[in-house]
């Protein structure tokens, strides 16, 4: 049984909601996720603060999922906030959907522009996608300038912008995909894609079918160097008295 543990870092759970309604919708049979909200978080991530403040919250989240039996696990956040944190803690692989919907972005176009939710947000993803290597291949980061949670709470302004955003990347980027910068755009993956007539990426959908790739793969996180368990304070302590 593959058990994908997606946590949504922020305190939303209607949100949350919508996420597992988009990794439900395709995951394969044999496929378990187990969608979880975390608590005492932002009620949404914009800014590094919100970042720093969700990732403890999300943290205990993975060590619980572990605990019931987690094969994989899946940040639904596109900042990927605490990415190398969480590989700290989790056993299995732990993925971030930016940078699961990169990797699909330059396999699947040769050029690809992100559409996220606040300007704020711009250099936040173009220095993760710098870091992810793909800088050459992402055209432009652009913003529809709605918060995070006007995406649930303005559907059709949100759709609208979407879709203004997605014809100004193809003609002036000269793009032939776009990603979906924000887990909250999820359910507007598919209807952008047949309106602006190129792939688009959700980052939700590409991180579920790379948790399943990987753990099918029986792949795992490493726990030497970087990524191993964080050390045991206490025994220091007790080492030093």
């Amino acid at each position: 049984m593959t058990r994908i543990h997606v946590i949504n870092p922020n305190s939303t759970a209607s949100m949350t909601a919508q996420i597992a309604r988009a990794a439900e919708a395709i995951r394969a049979e044999g496929t378990e996720i187990d969608a979880v909200t975390a608590t005492g978080t932002p009620a949404s991530i914009e800014g590094y603060a919100d970042e720093a403040m969700a990732v403890p919250g999300m943290l205990a989240a993975i060590r619980a999922a572990e605990a019931r039996g987690a094969t994989a696990h899946v940040i639904a956040c596109f900042d990927d906030p605490g990415l190398a944190a969480a590989r700290e803690v989790a056993t299995g692989p732990v993925i971030g959907i930016c940078q699961a919907a990169v990797q699909v972005a330059v396999t699947v176009a040769s050029r690809f522009s992100v559409i996220t939710t606040l300007p704020r947000s711009v250099p936040v993803i173009e220095d993760l996608i710098a870091g992810y290597g793909a800088g050459n291949r992402c055209r432009r980061v652009r913003a529809v300038d709605l918060p995070v949670l006007s995406l649930e709470s303005d559907p059709h302004i949100a759709r609208s912008r979407l879709l203004a955003e997605a014809r100004l990347s193809i003609r002036e980027d000269g793009v032939d995909a776009i990603v979906l910068g924000c887990a909250g755009m999820a359910e507007h993956c598919d209807w952008l894609s047949r309106e602006a007539g190129v792939p688009v990426i959700d980052g939700v959908t590409a991180a579920v079918k790379l948790a399943e790739a990987l753990t099918g793969g029986g792949f795992r996180t490493s726990k030497a160097g970087a990524y191993a368990f964080p050390r045991d304070k206490a025994g220091d302590l007790a080492r030093s008295a």
